[in-house]
């Protein structure tokens, strides 16, 4: 799929229109977790500060009797989704995903040829999609992410991963997560954190397989959502979900989520754009002890991509300059991984 261009259809306008918006083994990541023990902390991270910063903060916060120490209960590390975790270009994941949808129910909407923006989607026109902005993109996304109960929706979403592939890379989404990130995680874990997800993209579009590829389980998933109405239907009680917004968990609700869901304010955050700037504000502003922000940035264009401040997708800019005078931690991918991918 080409690259939406001009017209700035971020994650905000995706988000705002209508948040609802085979797999790592169990025994991969144990042995992930084995090469850490015996090759030292974060395998696939070049020593220098980047590397260093991660492992003096956790060393302080779990000292006993040390001046920084905080209780396990207490560990709590939120990590965005998209761009943190696993690839954010040249689209969202979810958007591809609900593009593909759109594609999949045409068959049953014959009017969609002659009918915009669902002509855009189907001609493959992205430029003509983007020009629809917000208007466009709800109407996606109230056909590919409602009108279904979420058990139903949950199937959906596990079988398109199953068979989906990224354009470039030619593999299934669940390979693009950044391996770095992966033993960070498992690092976290080891060390009596407890890892959240808070994402924009969709609670009920991620939960399905977190926990498979990153070993967060979905009650440890904060993400946006849309209405849903209970229901009984011959006597089983079912979730429908309605196209209807329900909560925005992105750039300022980003905190409101982390309070509303996992009631503790994080010691330790981790976002890669703009969207997390808040995020990372409320875990290590304004209290003391230890805290730790880290800004994931996107340096290298020959292993994934470089962008920034000028992308439509995952715009770093307000967030980069905070990190200078917040003191977070900035990884230069280029030259703070060895690795990306875990195929690299």
């Amino acid at each position: 799929m080409k690259q939406i261009t001009r017209s700035r259809l971020d994650r905000r306008a995706l988000l705002s229109s209508l948040a609802m918006l085979p797999f790592l083994s169990a025994a991969l990541r144990s042995t992930s977790a084995m090469a850490q023990t015996q090759a030292g902390p974060l395998p696939s991270w070049n020593e220098g500060p980047t590397k260093a910063s991660i492992v003096d903060f956790v060393a302080r916060v779990t000292e006993n009797g040390g001046p920084y120490f905080v209780p396990p209960d207490q560990r709590i590390a939120t990590f965005d989704n998209d761009g943190t975790l696993w690839i954010e270009q040249p689209m969202y994941v979810q958007l591809a995903f609900a593009l593909d949808r759109v594609k999949v129910l045409a068959p049953m909407h014959p009017e969609w040829k002659d009918k915009q923006p669902f002509a855009a989607v189907l001609n493959g026109d992205l430029k003509a999609l983007a020009a629809f902005g917000e208007k466009g993109v709800a109407e996606l996304l109230a056909v590919t992410h409602a009108g279904m109960t979420t058990a139903e929706f949950e199937k959906i979403v596990t079988d398109w991963l199953a068979t989906a592939r990224d354009g470039r890379f030619k593999r299934p989404y669940t390979e693009l997560v950044y391996q770095p990130m992966l033993e960070l995680l498992a690092y976290l874990r080891t060390n009596g954190f407890k890892t959240f997800i808070v994402s924009g993209g969709g609670v009920e579009f991620m939960r399905p397989w977190t926990e498979a590829i990153y070993g967060v389980p979905p009650e440890q998933v904060v993400g946006s959502s849309i209405k849903t109405r209970y229901e009984m239907r011959d006597s089983t009680p079912v979730l429908f979900r309605l196209p209807d917004i329900d909560f925005i968990d992105d750039k300022a609700g980003k905190p409101i989520g982390i309070n509303s869901h996992i009631g503790r304010r994080p010691i330790a955050a981790f976002g890669n754009s703009d969207g997390d700037l808040e995020m990372l504000q409320w875990a290590t502003l304004g209290t003391s002890g230890a805290r730790f922000g880290l800004i994931v940035h996107h340096t290298d264009a020959e292993r994934e991509y470089a962008y920034d401040r000028q992308s439509h997708f995952g715009k770093l800019d307000v967030a980069l300059d905070a990190a200078a005078l917040n003191r977070w931690t900035v990884v230069d991918m280029k030259n703070d991984w060895k690795s990306i991918f875990s195929f690299d």
